[in-house]
């Protein structure tokens, strides 16, 4: 596994990192401890989940579920890792008595609860899931740096933040990025490389599009996040995911070294999140960030999905 710095500020991470959101929704408990464990053993060492992950579908939990099940499993291990969560989406009623999701009073409230999910003192990279569309962005940082100053959370970070509203308070955005969708090449981007912060890409795989699972006139395969997700499986991204495999042949590699590994080589990229249902897939991720690819694949990449382009 290969570590670098999470943007210019941030803490050192993984290249590869584990997403949270099957845990406690599609993973139980010892599912998840499977894949926490799988994880650590590779190398990993970003776990990053939200406050509102857990309880969907058929699991029977509720929302927190995954920051209780991450806890579990992490334990003794704690001190390994970066220990990520966000806050901000919808958490239910008593969440919703403490006022808009971005004020000073929800966020002392919302840390709280995730610490005590999560068994820890601490959160080392607390992240702001979305803005509320109510509270001045000034006063949801001003809120998160008391926090840092408490010793409570080690840095702050953002997600679903317009490129325009980037600030140097945080040191790691997320977004959705993967190479059937280059977007946020245009702006985002290079808001990051403006203000030193770090990318964290959500949806790396394009729900499992570039995991090599999924081919034309076949049906997707049961239970996989594709056989319920609608306008995914077009014409257009199939030509691609058929070209990014031919290209991956060419040079001996897997359709997932080429979507894991071209992505962690883009601009600002600090980490990729991948989310995993096994320690093998989990594993496999994590292999796959060894492939760096030099100037020639790039371009070659480049030509295959143009920067900014969004397929899907």
């Amino acid at each position: 596994m290969r570590y670098r710095k999470l943007g210019e500020r941030g803490p050192t991470v993984s290249v590869v990192g584990v997403g949270g959101n099957n845990f406690g929704s599609r993973l139980d408990d010892d599912g998840t401890k499977a894949v926490v464990h799988a994880a650590l053993d590779a190398g990993i060492t970003l776990f990053d989940t939200a406050d509102m992950y857990g309880g969907f579908g058929d699991s029977g939990g509720s929302r927190g579920d995954s920051e209780r099940l991450l806890g579990a499993a992490l334990k003794s291990r704690r001190d390994e890792v970066v220990l990520a969560t966000k806050f901000g989406m919808e958490m239910g009623a008593e969440a919703d008595r403490h006022g808009p999701r971005g004020a000073r009073p929800y966020i002392r409230y919302a840390v709280e609860a995730s610490l005590r999910r999560l068994g820890t003192d601490r959160i080392d990279l607390y992240q702001y899931h979305e803005p509320d569309g109510v509270t001045p962005l000034e006063e949801t940082v001003a809120a998160l740096l008391e926090l840092v100053d408490e010793g409570k959370i080690g840095h702050i970070g953002c997600s679903n933040l317009p490129a325009g509203e980037i600030t140097d308070a945080f040191v790691s955005t997320q977004a959705r990025y993967h190479l059937l969708d280059r977007s946020v090449e245009d702006d985002l981007i290079p808001a990051c490389l403006r203000h030193g912060l770090g990318l964290l890409p959500y949806y790396p795989l394009a729900n499992g599009l570039l995991s090599g699972k999924y081919r034309r006139g076949e049906r997707p395969p049961a239970g996989s996040r594709l056989s319920w997700r609608e306008g995914w499986l077009t014409d257009a991204a199939l030509d691609r995911v058929e070209a990014l495999t031919a290209y991956a042949a060419e040079r001996g590699l897997t359709l997932l070294q080429v979507a894991v590994g071209g992505l962690a080589a883009l601009p600002a990229v600090g980490s990729v999140i991948c989310g995993a249902m096994t320690p093998v897939q989990v594993t496999a991720n994590a292999a796959a960030a060894d492939w760096i690819p030099d100037t020639a694949d790039m371009a070659a990449l480049d030509a295959i999905v143009t920067p900014g382009e969004r397929v899907v």
